[in-house]
């Protein structure tokens, strides 16, 4: 695959990510919900860290996860590059080219969010403000999507250590950036063989 044809598809990617999340930034009030289907729903929430909600402590965690992120994209952009120069199988580039896209679509957020809205709490952000929630390098990455399969369901007591306990299946929320670095790294995972096989 040519390099003109990975930038297509992680162009199409940022521009899929970066619509929904400004759109639901734009219309959504923080934690609104609107339910789609009963096994989909529309929630907004900030991520104010990693994934899964982890934050790094102390007053320059958050720079230091954004600082780490552009690291990590210009090494995956490196290896996209290197690859395509090396005719690599075209499995291993669509992969790279999902988790960079990803990648770089929720570095956006914590890089120009901040100085692009205002909070979202009790009510709707606005563009450009004059008073922006955060500063460069300090926004939070917008998530929305939500797919609770199984909603409160009651574990049997004989199930160790969940025994009794009702659960949700899938209880993350994520967003369209998220779901680009998991398909990428399941491309990886589930066609190893193929994607990382001779060069052709």
């Amino acid at each position: 695959m040519k390099l003109k044809n990975s930038i297509l598809i992680i162009f199409l990617i940022l521009l899929i990510d970066q619509c929904s999340k400004i759109y639901v930034k734009s219309n959504f009030i923080l934690n609104e919900t609107i339910p789609v289907f009963k096994w989909f729903r529309l929630v907004f929430i900030e991520n104010e860290g990693m994934a899964w909600g982890t934050v790094i402590p102390g007053a320059y965690g958050k720079l230091f996860l954004t600082l780490f992120r552009i690291i990590a994209v210009g090494v995956i952009g490196y290896w996209l590059v290197d690859s395509t120069k090396k005719r690599k199988s075209n499995y291993l580039l669509v992969a790279i080219c999902f988790i960079f896209a990803g990648a770089l679509g929720n570095i956006i957020d914590s890089v120009l969010y901040g100085v692009m809205f205002d909070n979202s709490l009790n009510h709707l952000a606005t563009f450009f403000p004059e008073n922006h929630y955060g500063t460069w390098f300090h926004g939070k990455v917008v998530d929305m999507f939500y797919f609770p399969f199984i909603e409160d369901y009651m574990m049997p007591n004989w199930v160790p250590f969940l025994g009794g306990k009702q659960i949700t299946f899938f209880n993350a929320i994520f967003n369209v950036a998220d779901f680009a670095i998991s398909t990428g790294v399941g491309i990886l995972i589930f066609f190893n063989k193929k994607a990382f096989g001779h060069s052709y």
